[in-house]
């Protein structure tokens, strides 16, 4: 069997991204972190390579962490083992509408 990796890359992290193709609704990856350490997720969804999939439960609000950053908030909760992408991740930065107006 073809063994499907995902990294997480920092201690902070809340995501891990995906280095293999054919990643299907049900597919078991091993995630490595810079420790060594392994653990097995099922996949819930498709995952393009080199998107991010949750290594645990992230509620509704909770900043989606990689590289040890907020790459944004999850928007709606998100179980281990979702892909985690523009459906389910509000950007942070980068957005007029967000930005406190200076009096």
């Amino acid at each position: 069997m073809e063994l499907k990796l995902a990294l997480k890359v920092d201690d902070l992290d809340n995501v891990a991204t995906i280095f293999a193709d054919d990643i299907t609704d049900g597919t078991v990856v091993e995630v490595r972190d810079k420790k060594g350490q392994k653990e097995e997720i099922c996949v819930h969804g498709d995952v393009p390579y080199g998107h991010k999939i949750a290594v645990t439960d992230i509620p509704k609000g909770a900043h989606i962490m990689k590289y040890g950053e907020s790459i944004g908030a999850a928007s709606t909760d998100i179980k281990k083992g979702d892909y985690v992408h523009v459906h389910n991740l509000d950007a942070l930065r980068g957005r007029g509408d967000l930005e406190e107006v200076e009096q």
